[in-house]
């Protein structure tokens, strides 16, 4: 998704200006925007809490700031920045982390982010949007920057797919199925699309995506009436603690709506003590075609 994030800036930067800061991050990808941006476009280096810091005094001037760096990097070490800089005076600065849940693979654990948007979330006045689809990433940049408030923009690799109604929603039902309901968040959900896409409907599940997570988060009324009764499997590429599943799970609770069946499939960290691709990981975490079905 780099490259479509960076057309998107370019275009976006092109109606409004900003700033972008990256920490030393971004090269073969960027350059268009560079170019385009001139001197708002500026390499904060490996300093990652400074670079925070800093985009915090720069939008206390009015400008929009966007922070840029792998997944892990913008939001780990900078924590207590993005808490106090950020978030506690509302400022419209906003992270885009590349390689989300176990996006760079065989790197390792260091350079994977399975628990990013549940760390964010715990913080005031964040909101998280995980694209599934490339198309999605331009809306996303659209509403950030029109919304103004602490960002974060967690990218991945899309599954090319066709025959789909891609049109952005912060839900949607994407595909019908009689099984029961499925809930995918992050771009997990074009991979396991592609799975289901060629089955029938009576032999799948429904499936929804979920992109946009805030602490004011609600299930929409047409999703919380459609699972009324119904077996409901919660998929996401990040640990359970303070994931899309949970904040499912007590919104169900809260609103007292009956259930045949509840699972929630998650990132299991690193169960073999083993490395590997972003594929590895997933299949050793269950979250996998195979094992959805176990959950209908």
């Amino acid at each position: 998704m780099r490259e479509i994030f960076c057309a998107e800036m370019v275009a976006a930067f092109k109606k409004n200006p900003f700033v972008f800061l990256t920490g030393d991050l971004g090269f073969k990808a960027l350059e268009p925007l560079r170019e385009v941006m001139g001197d708002h476009f500026i390499n904060a280096g490996v300093a990652e809490q400074n670079m925070i810091s800093t985009a915090a005094g720069i939008a206390q001037t009015g400008l929009p700031v966007f922070c840029y760096s792998i997944a892990p990097f913008i939001y780990a070490r900078p924590f207590e920045q993005i808490r106090n800089d950020i978030c506690l005076h509302k400022l419209p600065v906003f992270l885009v982390g590349n390689g989300g849940g176990y996006g760079y693979g065989v790197m390792g654990a260091t350079h994977h982010a399975i628990e990013d948007y549940g760390v964010l979330l715990t913080l005031q006045n964040m909101n998280i949007f995980v694209p599934v689809f490339d198309v999605d990433v331009g809306a996303m940049i659209a509403k950030i920057t029109a919304e103004k408030k602490p960002s974060y923009l967690r990218l991945g690799l899309e599954q090319k797919l066709e025959g789909l109604d891609k049109t952005y929603s912060s839900w949607r039902k994407i595909l019908d199925g009689d099984l029961g309901i499925l809930v995918v968040c992050g771009s997990i959900g074009g991979n396991l699309l592609a799975d289901f896409q060629k089955d029938d409907k009576a032999s799948r599940p429904a499936i929804w995506l979920v992109c946009e997570l805030s602490s004011n988060f609600n299930l929409p009324e047409n999703f919380s009436a459609e699972i009324i009764e119904k077996k409901l499997c919660v998929v996401e590429e990040h640990v359970a603690q303070g994931g899309i599943g949970q904040m499912i799970a007590t919104k169900i609770l809260e609103e007292n709506i009956p259930l045949k069946s509840f699972s929630h499939l998650h990132a299991q960290g690193y169960v073999s003590g083993l490395f590997g691709s972003q594929k590895f990981f997933r299949e050793e975490s269950g979250l996998t075609k195979k094992e959805i079905l176990k959950s209908f």
